[in-house]
């Protein structure tokens, strides 16, 4: 029988050599073939801690027994819907979610991702204001669809697809002056993250929420935010928004809802806001939204994060966690900016793209995954499951000692210019096996293009963000 075809061929021949070429400049050509817990495994045997956690949408790690087993039981009755009678799982859900969630949000509308949430969130804000109308803020992050994509704030997603949906002001993250100059009343609503997690993991300054509560109601417009990452025990509380004591008009969630196990979004809305769309229920629609197997996924995972305390553990970690990363910045000044984040969503930002290159990648090599937040290439993001073993937090503590070890010791602050680096380019980190083979290979990146170094780490400096 021949051989299956290379998962990267697989993604160079199907899906987007771009992709392919990403993974193979990473050092992932090896497709992932199974995951447990905090652990992922790729096809060649190697071993990962996962510190990306499907960009938070894996609270219990891989292949969360309670949730499965609910999934299972829940697929032996039905798995879709009808759609034309209702269903006792996306209830319960709902009830669940009105029961946790903060204030009087109460009626939720079940999707499959956090950008078809904020997409139903808009048309929502439209239909209960009749204003055309957005406010949302510079570095945020809300999805890539066509709305979603128009409240974000990186113009490298924006550009290709203008014009985007026309009425939507950005104004900086933080700035209650600039935010109350730009509602007006032709503003349908104002949509912000309590922490921006894609902008760089910036939580938003104390009062800020608060400010734009009381912007929102002067003006009659919508306050929207988007817990689609933060929300469900990661930042160390139910839903970030709690730490000013917000109540949002609508709060959009996905990701951590599905437990790990299905794809489910939803945003949830307080009466005087749902009620848009009581009039015609059929004004806005999913096929899929809250199907059966969505939502039991959905309803075991608020059980196991209410039931085991999880945003009180992923505080208590995340408190520690934060302070080994805070102790590792001061071991190695010109590399390490700033540690931000709350619970277990936290950001290292770099003093540039090119070290922070150098230590993901570094990382990938010690068995480490890790990612750059999407807006803002000089912060690496951790944010691991908040099940994860403190032992296993060690192990990832390590590995970036580890590697900016290595680097610190071998490459000045001032000399990494002097290697030919442009802005997003990253650099593979020491190949355990090359060792100072890495840091002369890195010398050259402006030279030896691919940079590969041959051997058993297939090359150390590499281009990989266009």
């Amino acid at each position: 029988m021949a051989s299956p075809v290379a998962v990267k061929d697989l993604y160079d021949s199907y899906i987007n050599p771009g992709m392919a070429k990403l993974h193979h400049l990473m050092g992932l050509s090896a497709g992932e073939l199974r995951g447990e817990g905090s652990l992922v495994y790729d096809e060649d045997g190697r071993r990962y801690i996962d510190c990306v956690s499907g960009y938070g949408s894996l609270p219990f790690g891989h292949r969360p027994g309670p949730v499965l087993e609910a999934v299972r039981r829940q697929m032996d009755r039905m798995a879709l819907s009808s759609k034309v009678m209702p269903g006792r799982p996306v209830g319960e859900l709902a009830e669940a979610l009105a029961g946790w969630t903060p204030g009087d949000l109460q009626y939720s509308f079940f999707c499959n991702s956090g950008a078809e949430a904020v997409e139903g969130a808009l048309k929502l804000a439209r239909a209960v204001t009749g204003r055309p109308g957005f406010v949302a803020a510079e570095g945020g992050f809300h999805g890539k669809t066509f709305g979603a994509l128009s409240v974000s704030g990186r113009q490298r997603y924006r550009a290709p697809f203008h014009p985007l949906l026309p009425g939507v002001t950005l104004v900086p993250f933080g700035d209650v002056e600039a935010l109350k100059r730009a509602v007006s009343q032709e503003t349908a609503a104002v949509i912000l993250e309590p922490i921006q997690g894609e902008g760089g993991v910036h939580p938003a300054p104390r009062g800020y929420l608060t400010a734009a509560r009381e912007i929102c109601n002067r003006a009659g417009a919508l306050l929207i935010l988007d817990e689609v990452q933060t929300g469900l025990g990661r930042t160390g509380m139910p839903f970030a928004a709690e730490r000013d004591g917000v109540v949002p008009d609508v709060m959009c969630l996905a990701k951590a809802l599905g437990g790990g196990v299905m794809p489910i979004g939803c945003f949830i809305a307080r009466p005087e806001a749902a009620r848009a769309f009581w009039e015609d229920p059929l004004i806005h629609t999913s096929t899929f939204g809250g199907n059966p197997l969505a939502a039991a996924a959905g309803l075991a995972t608020l059980d196991w994060l209410q039931r085991e305390d999880l945003p009180g553990a992923a505080a208590e970690t995340g408190r520690w966690l934060k302070g080994e990363f805070e102790e590792m910045a001061k071991r190695y000044p010109g590399w390490i900016r700033e540690v931000r984040g709350e619970g277990l969503l936290l950001g290292v930002e770099f003093v540039d793209e090119a070290r922070g290159g150098l230590v993901m990648s570094g990382l990938v090599e010690k068995g480490v995954l890790t990612a750059f937040t999407l807006n803002e290439y000089r912060v690496v993001r951790v944010e691991p499951s908040l099940t994860i073993d403190r032992g296993l937090l060690i192990q990832v503590l390590e590995a970036w000692d580890a590697v900016l070890g290595y680097w610190y010791g071998q490459l000045d602050p001032g000399e990494l210019e002097a290697t030919g680096w442009e802005p997003d380019r990253q650099v593979l980190g020491p190949d355990s096996e090359s060792g100072g083979e890495s840091r002369e290979t890195a010398r050259n990146a402006g030279k030896e293009g691919d940079g590969n170094a041959g051997g058993s780490g297939e090359g150390v400096v590499r281009r990989a963000l266009a």
